[in-house]
């Protein structure tokens, strides 16, 4: 019987299925309330009935292709710890890239600035550039209620406000300018293979069908008139959309457009500014 493994035999067990020993120690040590440290110096323990029921599910369910975050329900995104569920996609690394450059922004110009984040999800950005910029203003907004929940559930346990709101992109935020727009849209071209490894999130989250561009053509296309004058439109894309989302931008007719890269080398974030205002 399962409750009968070892904590070796249980780790043993997860190698054979495929499974990331890191992973699997994740795992047992959630289940088991053991660090690795201590999973490897007692593991000749059995796990015993109240662990054996969910490590065997876990251990289906990661095999799978399931996300370690959604089994463990938290994924750590730029120093914070964030609630995460089926409801929204998984905070990735390169998307600190985005936070870096809003950061970076909103630190060299006088307070006080306004950021929205279009799309939140679990609320990673919008979160992570209020932790580091108290004084920003920060709107979010989402179209998915469930994924705003987990956001504003995240943003109490945090104690960071941000002013979350469902909608989707600019939708009700006529008359509203911001310092910097921010989002990480859908853009998984349709049929793209990526998405048979993603099929655990949410597909609206992933991708927006056609060539992965129709999010960002919408975003691009009412940022002139929501950002103030001097704001930033700052975007997340594929690697290999950036001349695309660069020419968007230009189109809209933003300036000083630029891309950046993620630590892989990818260009994986495209902005622009838009001009400042006439001199009277």
């Amino acid at each position: 019987m399962s409750e009968d493994l070892t904590i070796a035999q249980a780790l043993d067990q997860a190698r054979s299925r495929g499974v990331a020993m890191l992973d699997a120690r994740l795992m047992l040590g959630r289940l088991l309330g053991r660090t690795p440290t201590q999973l490897i110096a007692h593991d000749d323990e059995r796990l015993g009935a109240q662990a054996a029921a969910p490590w065997a599910d876990w251990l289906t369910r990661r095999a799978g292709g399931e996300p370690l975050a959604y089994l463990l329900g938290e994924k750590e995104f730029r120093g914070l710890m964030l609630e995460v569920t089926p409801e929204v996609l998984v905070p990735r690394p390169e998307t600190e890239l985005l936070v870096d450059w809003a950061v970076e922004l909103l630190r060299s110009r006088q307070p006080p600035a306004a950021l929205i984040d279009l799309g939140t999800g679990s609320g990673a950005i919008a979160l992570a550039v209020k932790q580091a910029c108290p004084g920003a203003t920060v709107t979010a907004t989402d179209a998915s209620a469930a994924a705003l929940g987990v956001a504003r559930r995240n943003a109490r346990r945090l104690a960071l406000e941000v002013d979350f709101q469902e909608t989707s992109w600019w939708q009700g935020l006529e008359g509203r300018q911001f310092s910097i727009a921010i989002a990480n849209p859908p853009y998984i071209r349709d049929g793209d293979a990526a998405l048979a490894a993603l099929r655990h999130e949410p597909r609206t989250a992933l991708t927006p069908g056609g060539d992965g561009l129709a999010a960002l053509r919408e975003i691009v296309a009412g940022a002139p008139a929501h950002l103030a004058p001097g704001g930033w439109l700052l975007l997340e894309h594929g690697f290999d959309q950036a001349g695309d989302v660069r020419a968007l931008v230009v189109g809209a007719g933003l300036e000083a457009v630029e891309t950046r890269f993620d630590l892989a080398g990818h260009p994986r974030a495209s902005g622009g500014r838009r001009g400042p205002a006439p001199a009277r």
